[in-house]
């Protein structure tokens, strides 16, 4: 290695470039569909051989390239996307920045073919550097692209390639994110000269065509749709019921303008959104469209484009979450991601008595809380229940065992575990009740001191009024320390040191904290949990009549304060399915 400072070859130019591009096959094939996106196609078809290895290869029926462009189209920096610094505060495509087919052309051995509008259709070949001659071709209107050989040149990269299946599936993946996007695009997709993917173009009518073929029916049948629009933005798609969580982030796409992002602001913003309804360690899953004028949102913030930084972060990070509460929120206990299929419902005899053995009861306690707690929650919904002649959750029947609540609606058996609803109704109470008084506060009978960073001291003290609202008397003592001589009552025994430092990270992250308020609601939810009604209390008609209309009035009733279902729903179409009925 030379110590001279020396100018690099366009070539290891190019493929230090590709290093920050072309990762993988899946890489080279987002460029690709982006591109024919942009060229307004309305079909693409995608062959693959070896995982996208051996052979990819793209064909669109865009606009197509002009003969005189498919040399530029091959050179770095070369783009009919963007001609002034200006454009790039405007820029609406998908790509702009003129490098990746020069990069993937500096790895593979490319073959590009176009037809632009009426003329006749030319090729141009490329391998490594070296660009060859123009030649006439047949080809009908649009651009087909052959990538052979990735790697073929840089040997190193190449042993970091996975497995044939492991590269489809990313590639595969990649493919369903874009498709997700373009509603309007068919996708065909052949590995190995077999078709194994093949989307047909859809309506927004014809959405949930779309949405079925990508991320399955069961996605659909749990999915609402949710519209919001405000501060200049525009929020839509298809957010999934909290029973239905993953248990990995495996069904989660939010897209920017068209373009599909991952974003530490936005992804803190769904995080809160659902952080109350959610089961621990579990993964909402969501398909989020959000457009907002292209001078709002920075998209040149690295090569791939997977990452934006928002003008006004706040204001976007207040949007998604208002919008995403409040579709949340509207979500009845009776909608379809509370219903049963009758093959998961149906029960074996051979299980309902075993060996003649017959358990005995378990002593019912009723507590003089719960009972006078109960009796109030029906006095409250006399009036409720009178107005309603087809209640949602229909008319209760009886108890079983204690613990759920059989009810006849409309459409045909409703069942509901007491507790579990009781939970959330007392929970939500309580919240509105917190929110709606002062914090109320508690003085420490010793002061915590605690060592921060200077800056974090310095935040501490410009933030003063702030810490005050969550109910913190904090003042600074040197230029490193700092006490806390009152805190919120709620939190007395609580982490106060662990938790000033995370509010305080939040601070320095994202602006501001919800911490304190995450810790008293989940305080309130213990207290709801404890509060709400238990299993094997019987319960009269009235009263479970009155649970159900409490349950068809209050915010986030589908699932308690753990994320557990607390209503489902079983049609008659299931029942009769139970019984053969109709064979």
């Amino acid at each position: 290695m030379t110590e001279r400072i020396q100018k690099l070859s366009p070539l290891l130019a190019n493929q230090i470039a590709a290093g920050e591009v072309v990762g993988r096959p899946a890489s080279v094939v987002k460029e690709l569909i982006e591109n024919s996106l942009d060229a307004g196609a309305t079909q693409i078809d995608i062959d693959i051989e070896q995982g996208g290895i051996r052979l990819i290869r793209v064909r669109d029926n865009g606009k197509g390239i002009h003969q005189e462009d498919l040399t530029l189209a091959l050179s770095r920096h070369a783009t009919s996307k963007i001609t002034h610094l200006d454009d790039l505060s405007q820029v609406m495509t998908l790509g702009f920045r003129g490098e990746a087919l020069a990069s993937i052309s500096s790895v593979s051995r490319v073959t590009l073919i176009s037809a632009f509008a009426t003329q006749s259709a030319w090729q141009i070949n490329a391998e490594a550097e070296h660009i060859l001659a123009l030649q006439p071709a047949a080809h009908p209107a649009g651009t087909t692209i052959e990538v052979r050989d990735l790697f073929f040149n840089t040997p190193a990269r190449r042993k970091f390639l996975r497995s044939e299946k492991t590269e489809f599936d990313h590639l595969d993946e990649l493919v369903k994110r874009l498709a997700l996007a373009s509603f309007s695009v068919g996708f065909t997709i052949k590995h190995n000269q077999h078709y194994v993917r093949q989307y047909f173009p859809a309506t927004i009518s014809q959405a949930s065509n779309r949405l079925h073929a990508l991320c399955g029916e069961a996605f659909v049948e749990h999915a609402v749709h949710i519209e919001s629009e405000g501060a200049g933005m525009h929020l839509t798609g298809w957010l999934a019921s909290p029973t239905f969580s993953r248990s990995q982030a495996d069904l989660q796409y939010f897209y920017v303008n068209g373009r599909i992002v991952r974003d530490k602001l936005v992804a803190h913003a769904l995080k809160t959104a659902y952080h109350d309804v959610l089961y621990r360690e579990r993964h909402p899953a969501y398909i989020l469209f959000l457009e907002l004028l292209p001078s709002q949102v920075d998209v040149n913030v690295h090569p791939t484009k997977h990452e934006v930084r928002f003008r006004e972060g706040r204001v976007v990070h207040d949007f998604i979450l208002r919008s995403v509460q409040d579709a949340l929120s509207s979500m009845k206990p009776t909608s379809s991601a509370s219903k049963i299929e009758a093959k998961t419902a149906i029960l074996s005899l051979q299980h309902v008595v075993h060996d003649g053995e017959v358990k005995k009861e378990k002593p019912i306690v009723e507590t003089h809380e719960q009972l006078t707690l109960y009796r109030s929650l029906c006095e409250d919904m006399t009036p409720i229940q009178n107005e309603l002649n087809h209640p949602p959750l229909g008319d209760a029947l009886g108890q079983l065992h204690g613990i759920y609540i059989l009810a006849e609606n409309t459409e045909g058996l409703v069942l509901v575990d007491m507790h579990a609803a009781h939970e959330r109704i007392v929970y939500e109470k309580m919240k509105a009740a917190y929110v709606q008084q002062t914090i109320p506060t508690q003085l420490l009978l010793i002061p915590i001191t605690i060592v921060l960073s200077e800056r974090e001291a310095d935040l501490v003290e410009s933030e003063q009024s702030f810490f005050q609202t969550l109910g913190f008397c904090v003042a600074r003592m040197s230029k490193e320390h700092i006490v806390i001589r009152e805190v919120p009552q709620w939190l007395a025994d609580g982490p106060i040191e662990q938790l000033i430092r995370d509010i305080l990270a939040d601070l320095v992250e994202h602006g501001e904290s919800a911490r304190v308020e995450e810790h008293i609601f989940h305080l309130l939810g213990t207290l709801a949990c404890h509060h709400a009604i238990r299993a094997k209390r019987r319960l009269t008609l009235p009263e479970m009549n009155a649970l159900l209309r409490e349950i068809e009035y209050t915010k986030h009733s589908g699932q308690c304060n753990h994320g557990r279902p607390t209503v489902r729903q079983l049609s008659l179409t299931d029942l009769d399915k139970l019984f053969l009925r109709g064979r």
